[in-house]
């Protein structure tokens, strides 16, 4: 498969671009960026082209991977979507939930495979917690993930979107990425309530009956950074296990996923349909936030 990265950034140097030119199975064809010399430099790094118009990259390639903000991913996933390329997109899939709509339109218009990237649902540690305890009965749960991107030495501490979107939609995703298979999909966010910096404390309502809660935060101290999923239910107490591969590792086992469901035509549970139902799982919160904050 000939694939080409879409972004330049911290997250694209990092991770994404490593992965795809040390996998096996692919062809990294080239790279496409919104600031030109970026992606010349990351393309010489790793040995592939850089191209400066896109539609002459997805003319060229059989798949994408997307490292870019939101709103622009979206965009530009429905773009290549019906240029025939298979999508490697990151999370949250869209800004809103008419543009995630419309990469799940496209995708499935075009027959084209998707796979999201939520880093947990790809580590083998945590993907084995989560499929042995979608099997229980659980009574609650309570996710932390406490990030401190604006408060320590981060990478990400420049980025835009996170400044205008948030803990919600950054972190956000990975918390639901674990309790949607788990606890089931939410029926409804019954409250959610500002916390320090851009701290947010919600409320999930989920179908099988099961209540969770959610603290979200890219500012928090340092020291007090980490994430945390605990399940209670009759089968006693759990935790969410540490993982021990990074995010590299996590990527290529989402590349494989994206191979599979490409070769076979069956969808991964983390496409593009899948990242739709947690951007509006995010949109709903975040109204209810809107209400707290009136």
């Amino acid at each position: 498969m000939r694939i080409g990265l879409l972004g330049t950034g911290p997250w694209a140097r990092m991770v994404h671009a490593p992965a795809l030119s040390a996998h096996g199975e692919l062809d990294f064809a080239g790279v496409w960026g919104r600031r030109t010399a970026a992606a010349k430099d990351l393309a010489e790094r790793h040995g592939t082209h850089a191209f400066d118009d896109l539609d002459a990259l997805l003319a060229e390639v059989d798949a994408v991977a997307v490292a870019l903000p939101p709103h622009i991913q979206a965009d530009l996933a429905v773009r290549a979507a019906r240029a025939h390329c298979h999508l490697l997109l990151d999370k949250p899939l869209a800004a809103t939930v008419e543009q995630g709509r419309a990469v799940v339109g496209a995708v499935r218009e075009a027959g084209v495979a998707s796979v999201v990237f939520f880093t947990t649902r790809f580590q083998p540690e945590p993907a084995a917690w989560i499929a042995e305890q979608a099997a229980r009965d659980w009574f609650t749960a309570r996710a932390q993930w406490l990030g401190a991107v604006f408060t320590g030495d981060s990478p990400f501490a420049d980025s835009p979107w996170r400044r205008e979107k948030g803990a919600l939609w950054d972190v956000g995703p990975h918390a639901l990425s674990v309790l949607l298979p788990v606890l089931g999909d939410v029926r409804r966010v019954t409250a959610a309530a500002h916390g320090p910096g851009d701290t947010v404390h919600a409320v999930l309502d989920h179908v099988g009956g099961a209540s969770s809660t959610l603290t979200l935060s890219l500012t928090a101290p340092p020291a007090a950074a980490g994430a945390t999923v605990e399940l209670r239910g009759e089968a006693g107490v759990t935790l969410l296990p540490e993982a021990s591969e990074d995010a590299v590792a996590a990527y290529t086992r989402a590349t494989d996923a994206l191979l599979t469901a490409a070769r076979t035509g069956r969808p991964h549970p983390c496409d593009a349909a899948f990242g739709l139902r947690v951007t509006e799982i995010l949109a709903a919160a975040e109204t209810e936030l809107t209400r707290d904050t009136d």
